[in-house]
């Protein structure tokens, strides 16, 4: 199958115009799965909860869904994108996988960052993993990175691909993600943005771009640029990520010595 990304920069509140862009792209943009960055719809600098509570939608039901899945209709597609969510008086750094006919599940970011922990209530999903017909999918969200319990957990639930939208900061994730591919012999799909956003003053975030697609041998099949938007997609054989076999005598899920692990 053909997997892919979307390497954006969004205008920050310019929901429609965010939107729409994304579409555009989708539609010209061979793959299966296309993957979006975290928050795509919206852009990353809230000021507040109720800014973010103002922009969010509800999972299935906003703008950005409505159009999604027109696109994934359209290109017979499943499209991973994250988005601001509003359940209630609540808000959530989310993602959606979407398919043709329909949303299929929402992913609720665990592991929040910096101001965000201001921002978003942390996320109360289990970390499931999709049967998109092809391949199995799981979703992480950005910093969930730095704890690999969450690729972990979803490789042992089966996931072949793992779907991370992001808006990076720091520099060392498209790095660790190679490990991450490495160690679970998955392949991972980091859609990343780039540009600068200042909302707050002498707080400016600049988004370091580098989405990529991983394979399970750590190979990186697709890179984009650090500052430049950018779209890429890659044919992979999803039965690679289904061999764990590292040597004939060693299995990579069979060979843990869970009986030492103290978690």
């Amino acid at each position: 199958m053909k997997i892919g990304f979307i390497q954006t920069a969004p205008v920050f509140g310019e929901i429609k115009r965010n939107v729409d862009n994304a579409s555009r792209r989708i539609a010209l943009l061979d793959a299966e799965l296309i993957v979006l960055p975290e928050l795509f719809s919206t852009g990353y600098r809230f000021k507040g909860r109720k800014e973010a509570l103002g922009l969010a939608e509800d999972a299935g039901e906003g703008y950005a869904s409505t159009v999604l899945l027109e696109a994934a209709k359209a290109k017979k597609t499943h499209i991973v994108a994250g988005f601001a969510e509003r359940k209630g008086s609540r808000v959530y750094n989310s993602a959606m996988l979407i398919g043709p006919k329909g949303l299929i599940g929402v992913y609720r970011k665990a592991h929040l960052f910096w101001d965000e922990k201001k921002i978003f209530d942390p996320g109360d999903t289990p970390l499931r993993v999709h049967d998109i017909g092809k391949a199995r999918v799981g979703m992480m969200i950005c910093f969930d990175w730095v704890f690999p319990e969450v690729c972990r957990t979803l490789a042992l639930r089966g996931a072949d691909i793992i779907a991370q939208p992001s808006n990076l900061v720091l520099p060392y994730c498209p790095a660790a993600m190679i490990t991450r591919s490495i160690e679970n012999r998955v392949y991972s799909i980091t859609a990343n943005r780039v540009g600068t956003e200042e909302r707050k003053t002498g707080k400016a975030l600049r988004f370091i771009g580098s989405s990529q697609i991983a394979a399970p041998d750590g190979t990186v099949l697709a890179a984009a640029s650090k500052t430049r938007p950018g779209a890429a997609s890659v044919e992979i054989d999803v039965k690679r990520a289904r061999d764990k076999k590292i040597t004939p005598m060693n299995d990579l899920f069979k060979d843990r010595r869970a009986d030492l692990f103290d978690l």
